[in-house]
């Protein structure tokens, strides 16, 4: 650990925000849209980037400024955006050094929301993606660049495959390309997991879940670590390194350095586009951030009892979770996430899909919900409700058995949760 680096423990409950003299303890909620100045000059300023402050809350607000800085610093990035769902963070990290005729390339193991966004509407937008697996050699994967490829992305543990990725290979393979690797961090956090350290330049995250951990708001973010050299590549990147005409002919690069990503994507995107998360929002995330590094430990050892339970049943046919010892991706929790990889697993029980859905229909305590990495446990059947768009073979390829359970195992007494999943399996009509 450098230095001058506070603890992630103290990072949680004290970035961000540090009160002057008679200031509130507590970040406060500037629910405003708009700040006073005293003189038209002074506003033409802010609106030229020439001057730092706050004008508009689409652009900006202290108090969603104040949660981005706590975010940016337990990932160790130079800067930070909040958005106002995980789905425009992962728009916007792409949106933001993609345009028309462009190509990237992302592990095919993702989000089934993720997969739609990748496949269909950014290719309505002209920005077309080929998708691989993640477990290919680095040869392979090579294969997908195109000279027109811009970026790389996958997730650290993907949903609802639960892969892990191998941070450290995918970095390499971006970097020999020339573009930047681009990791959701969303289901360890920076608590357990730290791409930045393995190579990885752009990290984002859906604050919905564990970061926010309560269920309360949906949100989302955008670390840049600052890392990636984008002037090194300067005819890839034009409209970081090129100059931006609606603002006067200024060059992010050049202008704000190693905040040129996160500056271009709020002051032209969230400028133009929108989906800035409401400061009450930011205030009920940052109050869920205070006890993440409380939280995740206790998820992950609620899991790794549930899953060994799991799997000591005869009716279960399969159990994945990335902390049992015999698991395809054991090795690599071990190497990224040796603290732990998060609360979430996959399991199956013998008699496939009908089977899994009844299982799931007589659960009393865990609750069937659109939802994950939540305090409270629950489940989802991934084929029928979150990726039940795909097809059969994209299914296959996202990593979704027809019988897959996903279960997020929340805080409670792990005792009580086994219970809960011992009588739904006993209850059965199989």
């Amino acid at each position: 650990m450098k230095k001058d680096k506070k603890h992630l423990e103290t990072i949680c409950v004290q970035a961000g925000w540090t009160p002057k003299k008679g200031e509130p303890r507590v970040l406060p909620i500037y629910q405003s849209t708009t700040f006073k100045y005293e003189t038209s000059e002074q506003m033409g300023r802010l609106f030229d980037l020439e001057d730092s402050g706050y004008f508009y809350t689409r652009l900006q607000n202290p108090t969603n400024d104040a949660v981005a800085s706590k975010i940016a610093q337990l990932e160790g990035g130079v800067a930070a955006m909040l958005t106002s769902s995980g789905q425009a963070a992962t728009f916007y990290a792409l949106f933001n050094i993609c345009s028309a005729g462009d190509h990237f390339v992302s592990a095919s193991a993702i989000y089934g929301g993720t997969y739609n966004l990748f496949a269909v509407t950014l290719k309505k937008l002209g920005i077309d993606v080929t998708f691989v697996n993640q477990d290919a050699s680095d040869e392979e994967i090579a294969k997908a660049f195109q000279p027109n490829t811009k970026a790389l992305f996958a997730e650290s543990i993907s949903n609802p495959a639960m892969n892990v990725l191998d941070i450290e290979k995918f970095a390499r393979i971006a970097h020999n390309q020339g573009v930047p690797l681009i990791v959701d961090n969303t289901f360890p956090t920076p608590i357990n997991c730290n791409p930045f350290d393995w190579g990885a330049d752009i990290i984002i995250h859906s604050t919905t879940k564990y970061m926010d951990g309560h269920a309360t708001s949906v949100g989302g973010a955008i670390v840049d670590s600052g890392n990636f050299d984008w002037d090194a590549q300067s005819d890839k990147f034009p409209g970081l390194t090129q100059p931006d005409e609606s603002y006067h002919g200024l060059t992010y690069t050049k202008s704000f350095g190693k905040n040129a990503y996160i500056t271009k994507a709020t002051v032209q995107l969230m400028r133009d586009l929108g989906s800035i998360p409401s400061p009450m929002n930011a205030f009920l995330l940052n109050i869920g951030l205070e006890t993440l590094h409380l939280r995740v430990p206790r998820h992950c050892e609620n899991a790794l009892k549930v899953a060994e339970y799991l799997q000591s049943r005869p009716e279960i046919a399969w159990v994945n979770y990335p902390k049992l010892k015999g698991n395809k991706y054991y090795e690599l929790a071990e190497k990224y996430m040796p603290n732990g990889t998060c609360g979430v697993m996959t399991f199956g029980l013998k008699g496939g899909r009908d089977v899994s859905v009844q299982f799931m229909d007589n659960l009393k305590l865990v609750a069937i919900v659109t939802h994950v990495a939540d305090a409270r446990t629950c489940v989802l059947h991934p084929a029928s409700h979150t990726h039940r768009q795909l097809t059969d073979e994209q299914l296959v390829s996202a990593g979704v058995a027809p019988d897959l359970i996903r279960l997020s195992v929340g805080i409670e007494n792990v005792d009580d949760i086994i219970k809960d999943i011992e009588q739904a399996i006993d209850n059965m009509a199989i």
